[in-house]
Formats: structure tokens, sequence, C-alpha cells
């Protein structure tokens, strides 16, 4: 299997000769695949890739793309974010081949790249991975992927993570004093009394992330600060997507529950099928919290060995399992939210259907009388009464029709009321079965007492 094709030559008469050349050692090879070297990459547009370096103090460097390992207490990060989109799994290999090989070998590519949860050392380096199996356009697919050794991590994401770079020392918007907006402000300007101008979109976004104290974060000193800041905005990623999904379905509670909520939008929902949609995705978000939950533990206890792991970044992480365990019940009860809310849509649905059928039902009352009149005088039969028919031999077609419908009816309706006449006739024969029996108990009952005469109280001598 080639792993990867040919560039095209510039000189084509030394190209001749080495395809040539090529055949020939093809033909003496057999199936011994050819290791070509020099290969050119042929880079990715979609790909995104950044590098950094830090320098154990709490200084980070933007690098080059090399994929070289720290020294000392130094170490690197390399970050791979792939595109958001309807991709297969072999054209996501191919990115991470053109942009981690080499030093990376297959084995690493595959362990990053594939489907489900996985924890475990893959030449020689830590690698887990938390990726969920559903399509990557959707916004509840999550992936994430980590090769961890001394002094590199390497990391694959799908999209974009929120939160997931740095900010500089002492610049920390959290840190602020905050002011309202008032015309006399200009835009983001610090003015004479203190304090910064807060934009409503920005309260809006740290409203929103629910966990406000992780959108400055501090540069890390050490790898391991580096591996929970990673898994740390995973979490936070989870947690934004739980948030705004709380949101839409307290508004969305709002407006069923003020009886605001229209005809057309209650259609509208039940026509998008919006509700079952949002049910598949949770079940896929559980499918990702579950992994995580999977995966993290594995990571802890794996990392608890290594002695450039730090005991606090330990306890950071069981905190992390805490709360991704927290997320998962929180997801399970807007679960139960959205299910209801889908059963209040099917009942008014079903209500609707009831008012439309009992309008349907109450023309049918008013037009059946019509149709009756209409069809009694229409029949071609002679001596239907003022139509002006005179022929004596016709003028008892129309009742003996009479006759024939009313024996019909009568024969219908005897077929519908034969059940409950049935059950009558049957109840009142067993009602006298059981006087009839009751009779000839109590009957025997006297012949007994009135035999035992002279025995004390009626009793039998034993």
């Amino acid at each position: 299997m080639e792993l990867v094709q040919e560039e095209p030559s510039l000189n084509g008469d030394v190209e001749e000769d080495n395809d040539i050349e090529n055949d020939n050692d093809r033909d003496l090879s057999g199936d011994i695949p050819l290791r070509e070297t020099g290969h050119k990459r042929a880079h990715f547009p979609a790909v995104r890739k950044k590098a950094y370096i830090f320098d154990g103090y709490g200084e980070f460097y933007n690098k080059e793309w090399d994929l070289t390992e720290g020294t000392g207490i130094e170490f690197c990060w390399y970050h791979v974010e792939l595109p958001k989109g309807n991709h297969k799994l072999s054209q996501v290999a191919q990115y991470l081949i053109d942009v981690l090989c080499p030093p990376l070998k297959l084995q690493d590519i595959l362990s990053l790249v594939s489907n489900g949860p996985f924890c475990g050392h893959v030449d020689g380096a830590l690698v887990y991975r938390v990726n969920s199996p559903g399509p990557a356009s959707s916004d509840f697919t999550f992936r994430i992927a980590a090769r961890i050794t001394e002094n590199s991590v390497i990391t694959v994401s799908l999209g974009r993570v929120p939160r997931l770079g740095f900010s500089p020392m002492g610049e920390s918007l959290l840190s602020e004093v905050p002011r309202v907006e008032s015309p006399s402000y200009v835009r983001g300007e610090r003015k004479d009394g203190g304090g910064i101008v807060i934009r409503e979109h920005v309260l809006e976004f740290l409203l929103t992330m629910n966990h406000s104290e992780g959108c400055d974060n501090p540069v890390p000193r050490t790898v391991s600060n580096l591996v929970v800041h990673i898994i740390d905005t995973h979490v936070d990623q989870l947690q934004d997507v739980v948030t705004k999904l709380e949101l839409e379905l307290d508004s969305v509670e709002i407006e069923m529950d003020k009886g605001s909520c229209g005809f057309a939008l209650k259609k509208q929902m039940l026509d998008d099928r919006r509700f079952p949609k949002l049910h598949l995705n949770l079940q896929r978000l559980l499918q990702v919290i579950a992994h995580g939950e999977q995966v993290f533990p594995r990571v802890k206890e794996k990392c608890s060995s290594k002695r450039w792991f730090a005991n606090e970044d330990i306890i950071s992480l069981e905190e992390l399992i805490g709360r991704l365990r927290r997320l998962k019940e929180n997801v399970g009860f807007i679960a139960n939210r959205v299910t209801a809310i889908q059963a209040g849509l099917d009942s008014w649905q079903a209500e609707q259907i009831n008012r439309k059928l009992y309008y349907l039902s109450f023309l049918s009352i008013i037009f059946l009388p019509l149709s009756i009149i209409t069809g009694v005088f229409g029949m071609n039969v002679g001596g239907v009464p003022w139509t002006g028919q005179r022929d004596p031999a016709l003028k008892n077609g129309f009742r003996n029709v009479l006759l024939l419908c009313v024996a019909m009816l009568f024969l219908v309706l005897l077929c519908f009321s034969f059940p409950a006449i049935y059950a009558r006739i049957d109840s009142s024969r067993r009602q006298r079965a059981l006087r009839r029996s009751w009779s000839l108990n109590r009957k025997s009952f006297l012949k007994r007492t009135t035999s035992a005469g002279p025995e004390r109280g009626g009793y039998h001598r034993i």
C-alpha cells in the first residue's frame, strides 16, 4: 500500500528513464513496496497549525513547525486544527500524515485519528483520544487527541477549541473594574475614575460560559500544567454547549407557558422535528462525555506514575473528572426536559386534530339530513310524492323502497345491538343458576340441622 504519491518531475527525458528503471525494479522486487525519499509535502490549506515553546517561567513564544522537543525545563506544544466537514477518516489521516510525518509513525497517526476512546502508550509516548463517531460537521461532534512526552505535547482537535490560547501576564479582563456603557465612553477606553467599559455582547458571552474563571488562561510552566489546560478547555467546550441548550430550552418553555407560542411556531417545530433531532444530538453529547469518563481517569492513573507530572495537577484532573460526571447528570436532565416539551407538542397536535374532527362531524350533522332528503326524492321509482307521477302500475314503488330501507336499518341496528343483548341474556341465565344453587344449598343445610335434634346446642358428639 502506497501512502504517498510521486511528485511530477520537471525533466521529461530523465523522468522517462527513471520510469523505465522503476518498472524494472518493480518487476524484480515483486510485492515489496518501494520507499520514496525526498518526498515533497502536499500541504492542505484547510488544516491550521500552531506551534509554541514555553520557557518554564511563565513565558511562551511562537516557533517553527519542526516537531522538535524542548530541552531542560523548556517544552513545546504543537496543535493541529482539523476542518469541520464531512470528511472520511482516511482523508483526516492524510491531513495528519502531511503535517506530523516525520517524525511520527503510522501507528501514532492511527492512534490520534481513530474513533472512540483510547488511552495508552504508543511508541514510548502517552496517547489519549476522545473522538466521537458522529458526523464531523455537527456541532455535537467533538474530537480531541493528544500525544504527550516529557518535553513536548502534540494535540489534534476538530474545529476551533475556545480559550485554547493564553492571555499575557497582567492583562486579564476579569481583574478590571467594569463600568456601565454610556454615550460619554469610547468603546474599550478607560476613563477617569477607573474602570473599563464592558460591552453587552461580552457580558452575554461571559454569562453563557458559566465558568468565567477560565476565560483568561495562565501560561503553563510545566507539561503537566499544559495537559490539564487542554483537558480543561475540552470540558469547558462541553459546558458551553450544555449552557446554550439550557438557555434555549428556558426560552421555549417560557413561551409555551405564557401561551405566546403561536400556531405557526408550534407547527414549524413539529415539521422540522426540532426536538427529536435535539434529543439525538444530546445522545451524541452524552456519548462524548461517557468517553471522557472512560479516558481521563486512565490518563490520571498513567500520569501519576510520571516523575514530571506534578501532584497538584493530579488533583486538578480529579476535579475535571468530577465536573464531567456532574455534566453528564445535567445533560440527562436536559434530555428529560426535551422529552417533556416534545410530549406537550404531541398533545397539542392531537388536540388540533380532534378539534378539526369535531368541526367535520358538526358539518356532517348539518348535511346528513339534506343528503337523505335529496336521496329519497331522487329515486327513480313510481309513487314519489309531489312529483306528479299518476301511473297506477308504479304507485307502490316508493312505498316498497321505503319498506326495504326500514328493514335494512332494523337489520343493521340488530347487528350492532346483538352483543349487548347476548350479554344481558347470559347474565340473567347466570343469575338464575346462582339462585337455584343457593336454594338447594339452603335446603340441604336445613335438613342437616333438623336431623341433629337431641345433640347439645346443635353440635355432634365427638
